[in-house]
């Protein structure tokens, strides 16, 4: 998958891998229609940073939640 080209699939394979890679439980909240490509770069942005990192403390769940709010349309 070419993640530099955005697209509505892109956005929608970032947002189910960041649930995933997140566990989160209101997974409702972070529905993949939420988010199109008016934001891709902070979008892409986000995923890369999230599916670098093995684990997240609390408060930055916190913010990677908060700036996927932001990112919503």
């Amino acid at each position: 998958m070419d993640l530099s080209v955005p697209s509505k699939e892109n956005v929608i394979y970032m947002i189910d891998q960041m649930k995933d890679k997140l566990r989160m439980v209101n997974v409702d909240a972070m529905k993949s229609e939420h988010f199109n490509e008016a934001n891709y770069e902070d979008l892409t942005y986000l995923y890369e940073m999230v599916m670098k990192r093995d684990s997240f403390s609390p408060s930055e769940m916190q913010a990677i939640v908060a700036e996927l709010g932001s990112l919503r349309k």
